[in-house]
């Protein structure tokens, strides 16, 4: 491990490795969207026949063609960047995260590149059930793919099915479905799967208003909106029952996240939940002023959610540091001092272990190591207020992510009601905030992974390796220059994509 690290390396290897996971979030959620509403359209043609159908499939069809391209380029860069930015993480833990990333590529990706030569290139050549048959499999392979990659990304949010060796100072899995099938592997895919969904929707119904705006094709896009819309809302719905899940999971397993989503710095019982508030400036975990300028709270929500319970105990930012709370199994919690002490005593019983010159001196630091393994990751932390993640950040991210997700929901809720009433043709006004709501839907979604992944900071892996340790001991420097190189190669690829696209949108459907 590294114990000497220029803090600009590690700053520089988080925003580059940050830069390219929020271009390819770009293009992931049109793909796993935009694919189902394919598929429902298509199937709609294999029951009916009607060549309309298959037009309007055919049109969906070239614009994921053209996303899934780019999001595949990007995908590709994130997965060279563990080795290259993060090779102490890749050894500590390479031999468990790397186990679901297998899978996706030998399993999910080559099921993908299979089926979707077929939904591009087989129309007319291959039987209709086996062309509709490859478009929904097609799309499977991209869940199943998100599926491996969210279980990965989940692992590190919540260690699970693991064993230390310190013969080779590396993690090992014990349980590959303890892994696969954590409660928050499964949340967490749900959760980001159906906000892909959220994403297609809204691009549906925002391309297909546009057509209508220009009064063009106006059959094609009506229909279009119909299965957009109720797609749509079917997805926020599912969502925020998801996202109900998440929040509890977040707070029996990442409390101090759960702290900087709400801004608590002291716990109480029945917390209640900030629905808009501004936070204050130079704010202090133990300097005792109010975090918030001002707030609009939900009495005793945050309690609910976290616990289950409107009058259960949340700690805030101040408890979790100074500890002393009773926790929910009635221990009492230990400080962020005392973990720090314990995880630099698990550092020092690895060195003595590997050193030991005897079976005796090698079981006594074996057996410190173990008592004190969990708090492994703390002896790398500097000093407490280290464990506290950006507040302004997650709090503010949160916010979008929510607020967006609850103006979406009523926004499909209202285009799917005047959509078979007949009624949305005359409303110009909605069709321009459809149109809008595009921008707003990927905003949500960038939102929700600033909150998951900037919440759980200082972790590249909770409570066992911080970042700091993590990265790759690499001159600055360089990382500096390829981040310029990949925002610019990125930029590139998205204008490439948004120029392709909008030309084929401008072209319109090919309906006689």
């Amino acid at each position: 491990m590294i114990e000497n690290i220029d803090i600009s390396l590690i700053g520089w290897s988080r925003a580059q490795f940050a830069l390219t996971a929020i271009y390819h979030w770009l293009f992931v959620p049109l793909t796993l969207g935009l694919g189902v509403v394919q598929a429902v359209m298509e199937t709609i043609y294999y029951k009916t026949g009607d060549e309309f159908w298959k037009k309007t499939a055919q049109f969906w069809m070239k614009l994921f063609g053209i996303n899934f391209a780019i999001g595949v380029a990007t995908g590709l860069i994130l997965e060279f960047e563990f080795g290259a930015n993060w090779s102490n993480y890749s050894w500590f833990v390479g031999d468990i995260f790397g186990a679901p990333l297998a899978v996706e590529g030998i399993v999910a990706f080559f099921m993908e590149a299979t089926f979707i030569a077929v939904m591009f290139f087989g129309w007319g050549k291959v039987s209709r059930g086996f062309h509709l048959a490859s478009t929904w499999l097609t799309i499977v392979g991209a869940t199943i793919s998100a599926f491996w990659i969210l279980v990965a990304n989940a692992w590190m949010q919540h260690p699970v099915g693991m064993a230390f060796n310190p013969d080779t100072v590396r993690n090992e899995m014990v349980s590959f479905w303890e892994v696969a099938l954590s409660p928050v592997a499964v949340n967490k895919f749900f959760h980001a799967v159906l906000s892909g969904w959220i994403v297609g929707a809204a691009f549906v119904v925002g391309v297909a208003s546009w057509f209508l705006l220009r009064k063009r094709e106006a059959k094609f896009a009506l229909a279009s909106i119909k299965i957009g819309a109720a797609f749509g809302l079917l997805a926020c719905l599912l969502s925020a029952w998801t996202g109900d899940g998440s929040a509890h999971q977040v707070a029996q397993r990442q409390p101090m996240k759960l702290a900087a989503m709400e801004g608590l710095y002291e716990g109480r019982k029945g917390a209640g939940l900030v629905g808009i508030g501004v936070l204050a400036s130079g704010k202090q975990y133990n300097d005792g002023s109010d975090p918030f300028i001002f707030k609009v709270e939900i009495p005793k929500m945050l309690s609910f959610f976290a616990e289950r319970n409107l009058n259960a105990y949340v700690p805030g930012i101040t408890n979790l540091l100074e500890g002393g709370y009773t926790q929910r199994d009635g221990t009492p919690a230990l400080s962020a001092q005392e973990k720090i002490s314990r995880g630099k005593l698990a550092i020092q019983a690895l060195a003595r272990y590997r050193t030991a010159e005897s079976d005796s001196l090698r079981q006594q630091a074996r057996a410190a190591l173990d008592e004190n393994f969990r708090y492994f990751g703390y002896g790398y932390i500097r000093h407490p207020a280290d464990l506290i993640p950006p507040v302004g950040l997650t709090f503010y991210a949160f916010r979008v992510m929510v607020l967006l997700g609850g103006f979406l929901l009523l926004l499909f809720a209202a285009t799917c009601y005047l959509s078979y009433r007949g009624r949305f043709a005359a409303k110009r006004w909605l069709q321009w905030v459809c149109l809008a709501s595009i921008f707003l839907a990927i905003i949500a979604g960038q939102a929700g992974w600033v909150v998951a992944e900037v919440g759980r900071q200082p972790w590249a892996i909770q409570d066992i390796l911080p970042t700091s340790a993590a990265i790759s001991k690499l001159p600055a420097s360089s990382v500096r220059l390829t981040f310029f190189i990949f925002l610019t190669l990125f930029t590139v690829l998205l204008i490439a994509e948004l120029k392709i696209m909008l030309s084929a949108i401008k072209k319109g459907p090919e309906i006689g």
